[in-house]
């Protein structure tokens, strides 16, 4: 299988295109600094450099490749003229480059944080109603709609992935966001995914047959409370929250999974963060 990568530069991209070539698979990556990707060049990655906006050519470096996952995206400190350009307009260009190339398998990364925005009841479902109020699931969702209307018109053969929050394998995510999460309720759970799951979700999209114009989850089985996940990766001890903080609900964090599971087979290889400390994954 030959796989057209974006994003190969990036958390998630960096970790999946070894894990591609460690499956047998011939990668090719966009990127946009030759320097960046000389890596990748020496794991046998065929590299081409250029831009997703700015390119005349996107369809012919498409071409021939069995499926398309796109994984670059601009998450924070970016302007709201950026997002647009960035996670929405290229996401859209990729897709049609990829139907004018004759590649209809075409995965996308997103977000589990376009939950945001709605108390929930229950885990978060990928057929819940979302209205996100933060900018980057906002993009990611104006960019999920647009794909899943090419998958209805014109046979985009659409995989969504919506990423919970990712850790482990060396990236420092977690103690990144830190200082948000140290002022939150410490008995607050959240879904969290490792990056060897995100990797395995992520093929298990392109190989499965007939899931076109699906959502999945991505997460592992074991939310955890934050104040356990601060302690067990020895961060300083959690802050009061601001007087007036009212937090979130129960569930406003947690993914149900049941989909991504049943469909594509999916079974985390570290079930809950206590399991990739105690195998020295983090």
């Amino acid at each position: 299988m030959k796989v057209f990568v974006t994003g190969a530069t990036g958390k998630v991209g960096s970790r999946f295109v070894p894990y591609l070539i460690e499956h047998g698979c011939d990668v090719r990556v966009l990127v946009r600094n030759a320097e960046r990707a000389q890596a990748l060049k020496e794991q046998c990655v065929e590299i081409v450099i250029g831009d997703l906006l700015e390119n005349d050519d996107l369809a012919g470096e498409i071409q021939g490749v069995d499926a398309v996952v796109h994984l670059a995206a601009q998450f924070r400190g970016v302007s709201p003229e950026v997002a647009q350009a960035s996670n929405i307009d290229a996401s859209i260009k990729l897709a049609e480059a990829a139907l004018d190339a004759g590649v209809t398998r075409f995965i996308f990364s997103s977000t589990s944080l376009v939950y945001g925005g709605i108390r929930r009841d229950s885990p978060c479902n990928e057929d819940d109603v979302i209205e996100p109020i933060l900018e980057y699931p906002k993009t990611k969702k104006v960019a999920e709609n647009a794909l899943i209307q090419m998958h209805h018109e014109k046979g985009l053969d659409l995989r969504i992935m919506r990423f919970a929050f990712v850790y482990g394998d060396g990236d420092r995510h977690i103690e990144e966001f830190a200082p948000i999460m140290r002022t939150w309720n410490p008995t607050q759970k959240l879904s969290l995914v490792h990056h060897k799951d995100i990797c395995q979700a992520l093929l298990l999209a392109a190989i499965t047959p007939d899931v076109g114009g699906r959502i999945y989850n991505v997460a592992d089985d074991v939310p955890m409370e934050v104040g356990e996940i601060i302690r067990l990766v020895g961060l300083p001890k959690q802050v009061e929250p601001d007087a007036g903080w009212v937090g979130f609900g129960p569930f406003d964090m947690i993914d149900n999974t049941e989909r991504i599971k049943k469909e594509l087979k999916f079974c985390a290889k570290y079930p809950s963060f206590v399991s990739a400390r105690d195998n020295q994954a983090l």
